[in-house]
């Protein structure tokens, strides 16, 4: 019979952990916070000052190991949280893959990537809700920007209905990167570094998790994962504003973000929500995509708007962000994503592909010029 865990006794074992200042200890100091225990598995988070979020590196390591030593407690999972003045949470470098903390990557423009070595950007692609097509989007965009000569790898970040590997004709589980099995390697597919949740856990098993371990995830598939070095990591995003994005937006800098939209007026209304989450994060908007613009006939090549039209063009002008292209609503694009093989690497000379690549093209241009890469992580401030 398996030893039931309590947070009684999580927090008694984390009272042997001294506060920053090695005084009292960290439960007392009230820095201790959604405890989360789910199948021998072990979720917190502790709040310090963003200033010292670093130093205090090895008392996270402390407080993992001393609920370790609980018994049935399979795996723990700590998260440095910094807090700002008035105790409101803020983001604050997080912890390295084996522990410690892992050394920042540079970008073009100098400068630091926290937590993400050899990744120079990292983008975004999300949507107000689901059903317009985004993690096609984000798949074929990788690719685009791969066939535009910028090292690529790509991360499903949509924890609860992760879709690359059916996109992408991947089967199988990442193997470990050492000895120490903490490292994972990246899957690969039509020369993509990749790593998605349905790597993990079969396709029919649903994920049943809060937000303290949806952000444990994200922070493992980006952290430990031998990712090679990269120009760019784009990160397909679940739809909506919720724990994925506001966990990606606290972790690493991102040096932008690409809204998809379809062209009817409900679509716009969520995806201008997406926009202005991004907007009040801090994070470039690199412009919005609409796609399912219109219909092309595979017979007879006649064009139909069945969703309307240009609506996501006039969004972009109304909101002041670039409009990056139209992606139509055709078959082959349908068919491929379903075969596991994007159109961009189907047909790279098709004017699917095309259509991808000058998408691609156009939010890189934006990336290079303003070196985005250089501004310093956002912070969060969840308002009462």
């Amino acid at each position: 019979m398996s030893t039931q865990i309590t947070k009684a006794a999580v927090l008694e074992a984390l009272r042997r952990v001294k506060g920053p200042d090695m005084e009292g200890n960290i439960v007392d100091l009230d820095l201790v916070s959604e405890v989360v225990i789910a199948n021998g598995k072990v979720y917190f988070s502790i709040s310090v000052p963003p200033d010292r979020a670093k130093e205090l590196e090895p008392l996270r390591e402390a407080a993992e190991q001393v609920v370790s030593e609980i018994e049935g407690v399979e795996s723990v999972s700590a998260v440095l949280t910094a807090e700002r003045e008035g105790g409101a949470p803020a983001a604050g470098p997080a912890p390295g893959a084996n522990g410690g903390s892992r050394p920042a990557a540079a970008g073009p423009a100098g400068g630091q990537m926290a937590g993400v070595p050899g990744i120079r950007n990292i983008i975004a692609v999300a949507s107000g809700k689901g059903g317009v097509g985004k993690s096609t989007t984000s798949v074929n965009l990788a690719l685009a920007f791969q066939a535009n000569g910028i090292k690529t790898g790509l991360l499903d970040a949509d924890v609860y209905g992760p879709s690359l590997p059916r996109l992408l004709g991947l089967s199988g589980q990442p193997q470990p990167a050492d000895e120490s099995r903490e490292i994972l390697k990246p899957m690969e597919a039509f020369g993509l570094e990749t790593m998605s949740m349905g790597y993990l856990v079969d396709e029919a098993t649903p994920v049943i998790w809060r937000g303290p371990m949806v952000m444990s995830a994200l922070t493992q598939m980006l952290r430990q994962v031998a990712w090679s070095d990269l120009d760019l990591l784009v990160v397909d995003m679940p739809p909506g504003t919720g724990d994925a994005q506001l966990t990606m937006a606290q972790q690493v800098p991102l040096a932008g973000a690409i809204i998809v939209s379809t062209p009817q007026d409900l679509a716009l209304i969520d995806a201008r929500k997406g926009l202005n989450m991004f907007r009040k994060v801090n994070v470039p908007l690199l412009g919005i995509v609409e796609n399912m613009s219109y219909f092309l006939c595979p017979k007879c090549g006649e064009r139909s708007d069945i969703f309307g039209h240009g609506g996501a063009r006039s969004e972009a002008e109304k909101l002041g962000v670039p409009f990056l292209g139209e992606v139509p609503l055709h078959m082959d694009i349908r068919e491929t994503s379903d075969a596991g093989r994007p159109v961009v690497a189907s047909d790279p000379e098709g004017p699917h592909a095309k259509v991808y690549r000058e998408i691609a093209a156009k939010a890189w241009e934006q990336i290079a010029e303003a070196g985005q890469s250089a501004q310093p992580a956002p912070k969060i401030v969840m308002e009462q």
